[in-house]
Order: structure tokens, then C-alpha cells, then sequence
């Protein structure tokens, strides 16, 4: 498995997500409509976060989102998992309510994606439910291409669900510009 470094911006630190980031992140996994689009139900205490963080997969890094210019505390997370090594990437990401329509999600993933080509990975995907339109949104402001649907991929708390799959190539990134 990779390490997971410490990635920054001017306004961003994304370091690696610790357990007790847990307490932080926990009010966004309670949140009944930010947790809609997860794979599972809203957490109901601080513990199930915790434990959460703590079954994290060796094959997947996580890195805690905090403001570069205030404490240490995570204000989201985003994930990636090497799917085939040395080729092929997943992300995930979550960003805590009040930080919403910042232009926060955008910066991380966009840290991220550099990372990630910056590792020598050819591709970058992204999953993501067909009704999360900020989600696709900001796969596609970054340059993703949606590739395909898998109808009834997923069955969640909300349902059997289908899935789109967005994808970016190295040779396709461009770094948006601030």
C-alpha cells in the first residue's frame, strides 16, 4: 500500500484521516440527507463513526480535510483505493455541510487527482449515484467523462440503486486554474 502524504494548498491541509477525526465528522454522518447518496444508513452515535474509521480497508488511504489557516480540526475526508496497482485509482470524498458551495470539495479532489498522477496511476474513477447531482457536478467541472450506468449496482438504506461511473485519464488533466 502507498503512503499517505501530507497534501497542501493556500487555503487547504489534507493530511491522513486519524480515528479521532471521528468526533469531528461524526454530525455529517448522522446528517440523514448528506448520508442519502452513502452506502450505508446515517450513523446514530460518535461510536459507529470511530469504528467505521477504525475497519478502514489497507488496500484504500484517507486523508482528513482541515483549513490550512485554522486548527487541525477535518471538515471531510476523501479516499482512494488502487484498483489495479500502478494503474487504476477509485475516490471518494465527503465535505461537512457548512463548508458547502466553497469551492472547498473542488480544491481537495483537485490536490487529490495531482497526487494521484503525480504517483504514475493512468486512471481515476469515481462512483457515484445517479440523483447525487452536486456529486457529478464536481466529477464533471474536474473533467471526469461519465462512462457508463450499472442499473441496480447497489442495494443501500434507501434501496436498490443504480450506479454512474465517471472516469479521468492522466492525458486527459488539466489542473483547473484558481
Amino acid at each position: 500500500m502507498r503512503e499517505t502524504p501530507v497534501l497542501t494548498s493556500q487555503r487547504l491541509t489534507l493530511r491522513p484521516r486519524r480515528i479521532a477525526d471521528a468526533d469531528a465528522l461524526f454530525p455529517s454522518f448522522a446528517d440523514t440527507d448528506l448520508m442519502q447518496w452513502w452506502s450505508g444508513p446515517p450513523h446514530s452515535n460518535v461510536e459507529q463513526t470511530r469504528e467505521s474509521f477504525a475497519r478502514h480497508s489497507p488496500d484504500w488511504r484517507a486523508w482528513a480535510i482541515t483549513l490550512a489557516n485554522a486548527d487541525d480540526t477535518a471538515i471531510g475526508f476523501l479516499a482512494a483505493g488502487e484498483k489495479r496497482q500502478g494503474n487504476v485509482t477509485e475516490i471518494g470524498y465527503m465535505l461537512s455541510r457548512p463548508y458547502w458551495r466553497q469551492g472547498i470539495a473542488r480544491e481537495a479532489v483537485t490536490l487529490l487527482i495531482d497526487q494521484i498522477f503525480a504517483e504514475g496511476q493512468r486512471r481515476i474513477f469515481a462512483d457515484t449515484d445517479p440523483d447525487n447531482l452536486a456529486s457529478r457536478r464536481l466529477l464533471e467541472s474536474l473533467g471526469f467523462t461519465l462512462e457508463g450506468q450499472l442499473r441496480g449496482e447497489w442495494e443501500t438504506h434507501i434501496g436498490i440503486r443504480d450506479s454512474v461511473i465517471y472516469g479521468l485519464l492522466t492525458t486527459d488533466w488539466h489542473h483547473p486554474t484558481e
